[in-house]
């Protein structure tokens, strides 16, 4: 467990469970009045000590980011069998790639500073050598996270980079995000239509989460996410900025009805990218192409305030 802070930010990071996010939190003041509050959901102790990444406050999503269906696709003569890797449901869509079951190297800390590493050979299921890289930076405004990931092999990879953050879902919580057009998706959560849907404008002027009930991807999407909570026991009126550079040009919202966390995920490429590229192109469904040692680059920042 690394622990790093900031002015009056914290952030606690496990290299063991997916190189993931534990906790992201802070204090305030208020009068005489003190407390912390969860930017990101905190872990629980029985998440860390189960090593379960879906317990976590956010996880690395790479080589690839979401569901990729029935675990088959095809890139320039190999081919990937992906097994389910779902530990709590009975999914033939393996999901979320591979870095978020691995265990990371810590390669740095300091104060406010951790990088992490990973090396994954080349397998059935993904049949590429890669390594991959995040770096968590902390100053007293904000957390910012820099990811990477390097083809290693003797052949062209294709790649997909994000990462899932989790955040509380109380009463009130509303979230504005500007997108293009949403991938309507059938009870698998696999894509079947891209429409601009009345969730793509309510998302735009803002929304209040209990109204909805999704787990869909966006496209067009603007780079920013901004949350909203009212007043309550964990402390005064907040918000918090998601703020993204490309390739992470896509969103995912997973927001279940009736849940206390909702997942709001900045990716590069949409659910099964890689089968649905030749029917609806890059624009469509993003992900990218690495050549032998090339890298794909992406970061994204978290920034709370008090309103």
């Amino acid at each position: 467990m690394i622990h790093i802070h900031a002015g009056d930010l914290h952030t606690v990071i496990t290299a063991a469970v997916g190189g993931s996010i534990a906790s992201f939190w802070g204090e305030w003041r208020t009068g005489g009045a003190k407390g912390r509050v969860d930017w990101l959901r905190p872990a629980t102790d029985g998440g860390l000590a189960g090593y379960d990444p879906l317990a976590m406050a956010s996880f690395p999503l790479l080589p690839f980011c979401n569901r990729i269906r029935n675990g088959r696709a095809s890139f320039e003569g190999r081919e990937i069998h992906f097994p389910p890797n779902h530990p709590a449901q009975l999914s033939p869509h393996p999901l979320h790639g591979i870095g978020w079951q691995r265990p990371w190297k810590v390669v740095a800390t300091a104060a406010s500073e951790a990088t992490l590493s990973l090396d994954v050979a080349a397998s059935e299921a993904w049949p590429w050598h890669f390594s991959a890289e995040q770096q968590f930076t902390l100053d007293a405004r904000q957390l910012q996270v820099k990811m990477s990931l390097t083809n290693l092999d003797d052949a062209a990879m294709p790649a997909g980079i994000g990462h899932h953050p989790y955040f509380p879902h109380t009463p009130g919580t509303t979230l504005r995000s500007a997108a293009a057009a949403m991938w309507k998706a059938d009870q698998e959560v696999m894509p079947t239509a891209l429409e601009a849907t009345p969730e793509v404008e309510q998302l735009r002027s803002g929304v209040l989460l209990s109204r909805l009930d999704l787990d869909n991807n966006f496209t067009g999407w603007e780079h920013c996410a901004v949350v909203e909570w009212p007043a309550d026991a964990q402390g005064p009126r907040r918000s918090l900025t998601m703020q993204a550079q490309a390739p992470l040009d896509y969103f995912v919202l997973y927001c279940p009805a009736g849940a206390d966390h909702f997942c709001a995920e900045p990716v590069s490429q949409c659910t099964d990218w890689l089968n649905l590229l030749p029917r609806y192109g890059r624009e469509a469904v993003g992900g990218a192409r690495l050549a032998p040692g090339e890298s794909l680059q992406a970061s994204f920042s978290l920034t709370p305030a008090w309103l």
